[in-house]
């Protein structure tokens, strides 16, 4: 049914892009869009969250287990809806164009565009080991200014960093503006590299003289022992790190339309890449472990580098460079990929027209991607891109508890769909990382509130990152009202 406030979406949302995408780059894809910075950082905090090496080994298997529950589940959506967009588009057939509408413009407005700001910044930092930065002077770089609900904003703060930062995120938007197959070449090149990376570091730490002892991988801290609510609390804790290594598997969904074979590609894609991501995890984190006593191992700020310089002279620089080449491969799947939401929702006039046109010579949504970018940059100068994401990570989940919900919605209005894939399990699947998410959604909520009790009772500004992330999304509503208030055009047809 149809409407002139609900106009009925083109024939094809994802007319003049070409499906070039095989099985090997989705799965890179996947695994390039989740392996990032995180796993060379966070094992070091868990580890003091837990104070076991048995309990942080589970804790990876835990999350890396219910993730792959969203990812199976998600991937039964993928298969009945190959579209451009993924997630948006799902969200638009299960909720309808409202709900979809604010999905899209989070992922625009901090979710993904916060995400390619933030990781080109960590790529820039660690170049910093390599070459010397140019930089304001302090007087000029300590002007800063005080935002409402945010903080204060230093923009010629690290400008040196910025610029870098700013210059990579350039560069891969050109990239993937000339075409899909050369984005998805840098992606599957820079995967490869990076995960190879990450097996001569752990093949390091078994092998050479200098390595560990297989007493650390069962010998508990000496001086962090929690039991009771304390110990949930710290299992939890070390969830939230892990989930947030773990993210960012969605990202394929929003090139369906752009895959060869989506019906069998997504799925197994999805499938393959998590259990490839899974399995490197606890392979560095067994390393880690094996190398480091889980005291030594708390007390680390980045892990990795601690582990390398234990195996070999100048391993710090080596694990700097490893983080460059992981984190250039998840800008890269980021950018290559968030851009088909934008694409998307202009296509069904909810954005501007204009960031729903194909190139007519790179078949790829070059202008999405542009906007993208400058937007990307543009964060980098508010300097309050981390504040931004970890406010998103909370929104993120909720997103991603609804989403799982979806299957149900969509089991219920198209019974007789083709499903060339049906998630394993159902519906002790789907339930099970609702139900999950959920509890991680409240606790985040309690973490927020606990935290702001106490930034003002010490006396310094306080913040609910799940509130401020919520304003966030539901600011992007007028927005939505505003465009379907327009009399739709129609979308500018497509290149032969």
């Amino acid at each position: 049914m149809t409407s002139s406030s609900t106009p009925p979406p083109p024939r094809s949302l994802s007319a003049g892009l070409l499906p070039s995408l095989g099985l090997f780059t989705t799965i890179m894809m996947v695994v390039g869009g989740v392996i990032g910075s995180g796993i060379f950082r966070k094992p070091g905090v868990m580890a003091a969250q837990v104070g076991s090496p048995e309990l942080l080994l589970g804790v990876w298997v835990l999350a890396g287990l219910l993730t792959l529950f969203g990812a199976l589940t998600n991937a039964e959506i993928a298969s009945l809806i190959p579209e451009t967009g993924g997630q948006y588009v799902y969200f638009e057939r299960m909720y309808g164009p409202f709900f979809a509408f604010l999905y899209g413009w989070a992922t625009f407005a901090v979710m993904q565009c916060g995400s390619i700001a933030a990781v080109a910044y960590v790529f820039a930092e660690y170049a910093t080991q390599f070459v010397k930065l140019p930089e304001f002077p302090a007087g000029l770089a300590g002007w800063s200014l005080h935002v409402p609900f945010v903080g204060d904003v230093s923009p010629l703060k690290e400008i040196g960093t910025k610029g870098l930062a700013a210059a990579l995120i350039l560069f891969l938007t050109a990239v993937n503006c000339v075409g899909v197959r050369f984005g998805g070449l840098v992606q599957n090149i820079f995967t490869v590299a990076k995960v190879a990376a990450m097996l001569l570091l752990a093949l390091g730490a078994f092998l050479l003289p200098t390595g560990g002892a297989v007493a650390n991988l069962t010998t508990p801290s000496t001086h962090i022992h929690l039991t009771g609510l304390a110990l949930i609390a710290g299992i939890a804790a070390a969830l939230q790190g892990a989930f947030w290594t773990y993210d960012g598997w969605n990202k394929l969904t929003y090139i369906a339309g752009e895959v060869k074979q989506p019906q069998r590609n997504i799925p197994l894609g999805l499938l393959w890449g998590m259990l490839i991501v899974t399995a490197t995890y606890l392979l560095m984190n067994v390393a880690y472990a094996y190398v480091l006593p889980i005291d030594q191992m708390a007390r680390s700020k980045l892990v990795a580098a601690d582990v390398a310089e234990r195996c070999f002279t100048g391993g710090g620089r080596c694990i700097a460079a490893a983080v460059m080449i992981s984190t250039f491969g998840i800008a890269n799947s980021i950018i290559l990929a968030s851009a088909r939401v934008y694409f998307s929702m202009a296509r069904r006039n909810v954005f501007p027209r204009r960031l729903g046109q194909v190139h007519p010579r790179f078949h790829t949504p070059a202008a999405s991607l542009v906007v993208q970018g400058i937007w990307s940059a543009l964060l980098l100068c508010s300097g309050t891109f981390d504040t931004l994401t970890d406010t998103l990570i909370f929104v993120s989940w909720a997103f991603y508890a609804v989403g799982a919900y979806g299957v149900f919605v969509l089991r219920r209005k198209q019974p007789d769909a083709p499903r060339p894939y049906k998630v394993p399990g159902y519906p002790l699947v789907p339930w099970l990382f609702i139900l999950f998410a959920l509890l991680y959604l409240v606790f985040t909520v309690y973490n927020d509130v606990a935290g702001y009790h106490t930034a003002v009772a010490a006396g310094k500004p306080g913040l609910i990152n799940s509130a401020l992330g919520t304003v966030l999304v539901l600011i992007g509503a007028p927005i939505y009202f505003f465009y379907r208030a327009r009399k739709p055009a129609a979308v500018a047809p497509s290149p032969p």
